[in-house]
């Protein structure tokens, strides 16, 4: 009796030392399998998180797909952008750091890793998203023009910034 006492005693300042120490680790509020919704957006655990700082092409924006061109090719470039996404993370655990407030459809806002490897930073300097600078303050910036300036993922197209893209759709310019 005395031994299972003990190791009760000891299993329950375990679990209370791990919640602790979890709880108070402001470097991640999100950590697991990912399931990617897009180029910048995942899910973990059903919390549904957009990369913070970052714009990727549309795989589907009121009803609509989002193409980019290359050799007179239309191609759904929101498609390319999100299995660039599905590649990277394969199968591995992803950790996110949220930022103050969630977005204007109440998604987290957060930079995620892998392998302590940015995906926004990834995915910007691979091509396949932008930096947002209304939202980035030109933090991906100089990914951006790396990407760019050696013609990486969509940069060796045709296409439209996300942002304006959604805006004409918005205003009916892109029927």
């Amino acid at each position: 009796m005395k031994k299972l006492s003990l190791i009760l005693v000891s299993l329950i300042i375990i679990v209370l030392l791990n919640f602790h120490f979890n709880k108070n680790d402001k470097n991640f509020t999100s950590k697991g399998k990912a399931q990617v919704i897009d180029g910048d957006t995942i899910k973990i655990n059903g919390d549904k998180i957009r990369f913070g700082g970052i714009d990727a092409p549309e795989t589907s924006y009121l009803g609509k797909q989002q193409m980019c061109y290359h050799d007179q090719n239309e191609i759904v470039c929101g498609k390319l952008s999100t299995e660039k996404l599905i590649e990277k993370i394969n199968n591995n655990i992803v950790s996110c750091k949220q930022e103050k407030n969630n977005d204007s459809y109440g998604r987290i806002i957060a930079e995620c890793f892998v392998n302590k490897e940015s995906l926004s930073k990834f995915m910007v300097r691979s091509g396949y998203a932008f930096d947002y600078p209304k939202y980035s303050k030109k933090k991906y910036a100089e990914d951006e023009k790396y990407a760019r300036n050696n013609n990486l993922g969509i940069w060796n197209m045709k296409f439209e910034y996300p942002w304006v893209w959604r805006k004409k759709i918005r205003e009916g310019k892109n029927e």
